[in-house]
């Protein structure tokens, strides 16, 4: 199939055709024409697959009616709402609606947070058709009143799952109450929890499901490698692999933002380009370390799992994680950076002992294992086969016997060597116990005898406090506030 006998209009082919494109994806397939009849829909792809043009296409198709070039704000009212969880995805929604819809007299923005709002309030209240944001900048314009959203005929909730999980329930909520009721609801993400899908019953009218991917599936042109490491080692061996394989661009996941930001600098030192990108930078700080990244001006990109999704770099080949994700489903996120478009992709993790647990939670996610290799110098004997496998059942009698094993050991520990034990009626003699050493420390063994001396010393130290007690309770100097007497009240 292609783009033409989608239902597209000519300006959209146009600009589909600009940027190469000549078939559609099989999300594109699906949703394109769904959505363009006026469905809400719910759809799911694994990253890479187009899912941001598969609602952004038809979105402009349906607002082609709305465009004009009125100079006047109250010609050009808000009448697409697209919902996303981060900055940078935000931009890479942005770029796409600018993108398809360059030949269209439709205004579009995007709003965000970490940078000044006074010029994102001129912009909005310009008059914009199509509205990107993140939950919290939006509330932000709608508290100062910059933007209504009483016309909005299409709402998007995009990455709905990662909006999830960083707490933004609360705020879509919030928003949607101060939607039309009448309008077009798209919910989009790579996963499909159960959490997303009690939303999806409160929000979605009778949805169409498209899924063309397992739910937390990853791309098959992507291969997997474990490489079992020390902790201590893992910086060693992330430089031996970009200087062995000569990577002049990788992208390099850290699991805090201190981590990362320290492991950018150590890098730098061993003469490798890195930047840091996580929440703690700014927007300026952010898009200035993703474009040298791009256009290759630095070899390493160190991010965060907040950078994981709407990082949106063309035949990017590697990505590494220098630490497992706490949450397997944000494995799947990461390593989406890579194998896109149809391209190979190498997912590369460097795993100590302590991420076994970790290892595992991933494999069954993905439910398949994932290659192990050794790199010599680096080995870890400390990393647990990882299969998956059922777990065998538990003998019942052998794990008594174990127990009764461990408590008798216990209970040897506190009886001497030849001691004889009565224990179920019967006298057991200890033969094999620990010896108990005697100690021949004579301050332990020998009584103490106060010297005539030591007497004289506690009896001359007695008398003298006594007797500076008593000059001076004589003396007319005021006592210490030790000695003061109570105060007794005159009044009964």
């Amino acid at each position: 199939m292609s783009f033409e006998q989608l239902g597209l209009s000519t300006d959209l082919l146009r600009a589909i055709s600009d940027q190469g494109y000549t078939k559609p994806t099989p999300i594109q397939e699906q949703a394109i024409p769904v959505i363009l009849e006026g469905n809400d829909v719910m759809g799911g792809a694994q990253t890479g697959t187009g899912k941001t043009a598969s609602f952004i296409l038809p979105m402009l198709r349906r607002l082609e009616t709305h465009a004009n070039s009125s100079m006047s704000p109250a010609k050009h009212p808000i009448r697409a709402l697209i919902l996303v969880p981060t900055r940078e995805l935000a931009m890479q929604v942005y770029v796409s609606v600018k993108t398809y819809g360059k030949y269209l007299t439709l205004r579009s923005t995007v709003i965000y947070g970490g940078v000044s709002i006074d010029a994102q309030i001129d912009t909005v209240r310009s008059g914009i058709e199509i509205l990107v944001a993140t939950p919290g900048r939006l509330l932000d314009h709608l508290q100062q009143k910059t933007l209504i959203l009483s016309k909005v005929e299409i709402l998007v909730l995009d990455e709905a799952d990662r909006m999830l999980d960083m707490g933004f329930l609360p705020d879509i909520k919030q928003i949607i109450q101060l939607l039309p009721e009448q309008r077009q609801n798209l919910m989009f993400s790579a996963t499909f929890s159960e959490e997303i899908k009690k939303l999806a019953s409160k929000i979605l009218r009778k949805p169409v499901l498209i899924e063309v991917a397992k739910q937390n599936s990853v791309s098959e042109l992507i291969t997997h490698v474990v490489y079992p490491v020390e902790p201590l080692k893992k910086k060693e061996l992330l430089i031996y692999l970009i200087k062995q394989q000569e990577l002049q661009q990788v992208l390099v996941f850290a699991r805090t933002k201190q981590g990362a930001d320290r492991l950018a600098q150590q890098l730098d030192r061993q003469g490798i380009s890195s930047a840091a990108i996580h929440g703690d930078r700014n927007q300026l700080q952010r898009t200035q370390a993703l474009e040298n990244f791009k256009q290759g001006l630095i070899r390493v990109l160190v991010a965060t799992d907040v950078a994981a999704r709407g990082l949106d770099i063309e035949e990017l080949t590697h990505v590494i994680n220098f630490e497992l994700p706490n949450n397997p489903e944000d494995y799947v996120h990461r390593i989406g950076r890579t194998g896109r478009a149809g391209t190979k992709g190498f997912a590369i993790s460097l795993v100590g002992r302590e991420e076994n647990q970790l290892l595992i939670g991933i494999e069954k996610l993905l439910k398949t294992k994932v290659n192990i290799e050794e790199i010599k110098g680096f080995e870890s004997i400390n990393l647990q086969p990882h299969v998956l496998e059922k777990e065998k059942p538990i003998d019942a009698k052998k794990l008594k016997r174990n127990v009764a094993s461990a408590h008798s050991k216990k209970m040897n520990l506190f009886v001497k060597q030849d001691e004889a034990v009565m224990r179920f009626n019967k006298e057991v003699t200890h033969k094999n116990t620990r010896r108990l050493e005697k100690t021949e420390d004579p301050l332990f063994t020998q009584p103490y005898v106060p010297k005539f001396s030591d007497v004289m010393l506690i009896k001359q130290d007695e008398m003298s406090k006594k007797s500076v007690h008593k000059r001076l309770s004589q003396s007319n100097r005021p006592l210490p506030a030790l000695f003061i007497p109570p105060v007794i009240s005159k009044q009964k």
